[in-house]
């Protein structure tokens, strides 16, 4: 087989795998990770039930996978790391709950398994405890380092900020499922602008 015949082939799987990723976000998001079968995502997926197994050898697998494809397009998205400027980091997280009103399936999924996975023996547990615990770390960084620049105003903790911060995006999002004209990032801007010395477009 030539290098041209391999590479249509590498790609016609990838495709695939989006697909069947594409089908399980759907169902995890519809009828959460307890209600989907590997044999709804297939039929859903167009494709059998042994060619799904052929790319995810377990609904775990399956599950894991689509949380890591999710996160790494958010962080794509953002652009943000642990080295970012705290006044970017805090902009691009506005941008960021802009841009998550315009998917809402992605929204629906992680708000339904954040909650399933709770429970210690969900599989999807580990991802979303870690989840909290480095949003929490990264926006009381954020945090923190505003206050040593004197962009904080007097009396916001920035331990209290981060977890506030983590839990009035949640809580929006899923306002927003219920009522999708709840303006999530206008009322996230105003709440961190009112942090702020100034607000956040004026600190960029």
């Amino acid at each position: 087989m030539g290098t041209h015949d391999t590479h249509e082939l590498s790609a016609k799987g990838e495709r695939r795998r989006n697909q069947i990723l594409d089908a399980a976000l759907g169902l995890f998001g519809d009828v959460g990770y307890g209600g989907t079968s590997l044999r709804d995502v297939a039929t859903r997926a167009g494709i059998t039930h042994p060619g799904l197994l052929y790319h995810f050898r377990s609904k775990e697998h399956l599950l894991q996978e689509v949380l890591e494809r999710r996160e790494a397009r958010e962080i794509d998205r953002v652009g943000v790391g642990a080295e970012t400027d705290a006044v970017v980091r805090l902009q691009s997280l506005m941008e960021l709950v802009e841009f998550n009103q315009t998917t809402r399936v992605e929204v629906q999924l992680f708000a339904t398994l954040s909650s399933e996975a709770t429970d210690a023996s969900h599989p999807a547990h580990a991802f979303f405890l870690d989840r909290y615990q480095r949003a929490v770390a990264g926006h009381r960084a954020m945090f923190a380092n505003l206050r040593e620049r004197g962009l904080l105003r007097p009396g916001v903790e920035p331990d209290d900020a981060a977890r506030l911060l983590v839990a009035l995006m949640d809580g929006l999002q899923v306002q927003w499922l219920y009522d999708p004209t709840v303006p999530m990032a206008r009322l996230v801007r105003e709440v961190t602008d009112a942090w702020c010395v100034r607000p956040i477009a004026d600190l960029v």
